[in-house]
């Protein structure tokens, strides 16, 4: 797999893939070493478009994608990619996304956090039924400032 750490204005990523899909985006990673120089017309494609993501240019992304997971997880992540930019949802929202009742909002919370590609696949767009922001595997700041990149609400204190 091919790697490449990206700076954005919320902090690197590392994005991982192969030359023809993107497998992985790593949200603050930590001493990941140096990016990989092999090309990648799939790991080109998606820093371009989290570039325009991050410049307001972009508010869906079309880039080839290598979900891996369960089935279960797969129906989750294609769920999220339906919740537009600046929306919101909650676990039991995706859940009746997916024909499924309020005892199925711990699995898709639990699917969420193991989204492989967060940013690109939208899983900081998921909050709480109470309208908190919940959790995020990237920490509650940076869900706080996709959310207020994307107008939802307003940026973290400093």
């Amino acid at each position: 797999m091919i790697q490449r750490t990206i700076s954005t204005p919320f902090g690197d990523l590392r994005i991982a893939g192969t030359a023809n899909v993107l497998c992985e985006v790593h949200l603050a990673p930590s001493d990941a070493g140096p990016s990989d120089t092999t090309s990648s017309p799939a790991l080109d494609e998606s820093e371009r478009q989290l570039a325009e993501y991050f410049d307001r240019k972009r508010t869906t992304f079309d880039l080839p994608l290598n979900l891996r997971g369960t089935d279960f997880q797969r129906e989750v992540w294609a769920a999220l990619q339906t919740v537009g930019f600046g929306q919101t949802c909650s676990y039991l929202d995706i859940a009746r996304r997916l024909g499924r009742d309020a005892s199925s909002c711990r699995a898709v919370g639990q699917a969420n956090g193991r989204n492989p590609i967060p940013i690109i696949v939208p899983c900081h767009r998921v909050i709480a039924a109470n309208q908190t922001l919940g959790g995020y595997r990237g920490g509650l700041a940076l869900k706080r400032q996709l959310l207020a990149h994307e107008g939802v609400c307003s940026p973290p204190d400093t």
